[in-house]
């Protein structure tokens, strides 16, 4: 497993996460899995207490929580945890599709041979991280495989836009990691954008990123059957 690491970290740079980012995972998981319910209020105080840390990180991760619709905050009062309603997250996620597919489109176009290699690259990245059967390696690694094809759109207020929404319903695209075999099956989804965009199909490019988010939205779905199975 050592060797699998080593050949990652040697062809990128490792993401590094700031606190609040750290937190912010943390307790989207915690929200996500059950263990914090709907209801809950989530007190900065006690919240920093628990990691050992000042009040700012955790204000920002609840911050961005919210942003998810995973927390419920407004002014002068405790951010309390929500739940997105079905309807609001097949919202979020056909808007990602969409926009995802429209820098998968212009990546295919527009992509210069060494951004076509490095995407390439970051792929076969996350093939071998399969292996090691980590879904948070896998999902790091994961934002860089799709920030690779934002850049390569070449169209900055496109990537802005995309990245923005990713950031609203990451918690649910890194959870639907849990279920078994999703390392596998996301990565032979990647496959097919990877294949259009070094043919420069640009359609079947787009095609392929859209068909592949509203999967990673199925995928979040079942896990979230998984948990309620678990709970009965």
């Amino acid at each position: 497993m050592a060797i699998v690491r080593k050949h990652v970290e040697d062809s990128a740079p490792p993401i590094r996460l700031t606190r609040a980012d750290e937190l912010r995972q943390i307790l989207a998981d915690e929200i996500v899995r059950g263990r914090i319910v709907p209801g809950d209020a989530l007190d900065e105080t006690a919240l920093a207490q628990r990691f050992n840390v000042s009040r700012t990180p955790v204000r920002e991760a609840i911050r961005q929580l919210a942003a998810s619709g995973l927390v419920d905050a407004k002014p002068h009062r405790a951010a309390i945890v929500a739940r997105p309603s079905h309807d609001d997250l097949i919202g979020m996620f056909e808007a990602m599709a969409e926009l995802e597919g429209l820098c998968a489109f212009y990546a295919a176009e527009r992509m210069s041979p060494a951004e076509r290699a490095g995407l390439e690259k970051v792929h076969e990245d996350l093939r071998y991280l399969i292996q090691d059967g980590d879904p948070q390696n896998y999902h790091e690694t994961n934002q860089l495989f799709h920030g690779t094809v934002y850049s390569g759109a070449h169209n900055t207020y496109l990537a802005e836009l995309t990245l923005s929404t990713r950031i609203r319903v990451q918690p649910f695209r890194r959870a639907q990691f849990r279920n078994l075999g999703r390392l596998a099956k996301s990565h032979d989804e990647h496959d097919r954008v990877v294949t259009a965009v070094l043919r420069a199909d640009a359609a079947a490019a787009r095609d392929a990123m859209r068909d592949h988010i509203m999967t990673v939205f199925d995928e979040y779905e079942a896990y979230l059957v998984s948990l309620d199975t678990v709970t009965k």
